[in-house]
């Protein structure tokens, strides 16, 4: 009984394990120094929330263990978003109104992707990362990046689900 409590539970070593890659991928200097995704927080986010539609793609398909392992990455995403408000000073009343937004903004991103993606229009996707990432500028860098977009749907979609649950999720080059 005990030692179940030094035992590692890799059900969670794996949702962390996907998420610091999303977290590691989002952050390639690339987007910011080349594409010209601001390098801000807001542009941070947009980075992360991008990559974790891309997951979510991938894992949608499969109801079980899928599902529950997207519920487990988003809940971690949003508790990081959480202390990462609070770190940089937002007080405790203005946080879970902020968490909701940032909330509102990742689902209407997933479903715009996923309903571009879906009809495989490029031109579709770079409108709606051009509209959410680039704040309405920047087409040509949207169009980049819908490219890349597609490029990792591809590389994500040749991954068994079961890698993925297990922690294990490799993204292609960024450049």
């Amino acid at each position: 009984m005990i030692l179940s409590l030094f035992r590692k539970n890799t059900a969670t070593d794996a949702v962390y394990g996907v998420y610091r890659a999303i977290v590691a991928q989002s952050r390639q200097p690339v987007f910011y120094a080349e594409w010209g995704v601001p390098d801000t927080v807001t542009g941070r986010f947009d980075m992360i929330s991008l990559h974790m539609a891309l997951v979510f793609r991938r894992l949608r398909a499969n109801t079980g263990a899928g599902k529950d392992f997207s519920q487990a990455v988003f809940d971690l995403f949003f508790k990081d978003m959480d202390r990462s408000l609070r770190e940089m000073g937002a007080g405790d009343l203005g946080v879970p109104k902020k968490i909701q937004k940032m909330g509102n903004l990742f689902f209407g991103l997933l479903a715009a992707i996923n309903d571009a993606m879906d009809r495989r229009d490029r031109e579709a996707l770079a409108a709606v990362l051009s509209r959410n990432i680039y704040d309405g500028h920047n087409i040509e860098e949207a169009q980049r990046l819908a490219d890349y977009v597609f490029a990792q749907d591809a590389a994500l979609a040749a991954q068994p689900v079961e890698t993925i649950t297990a922690g294990t999720v490799t993204f292609g080059p960024a450049a």
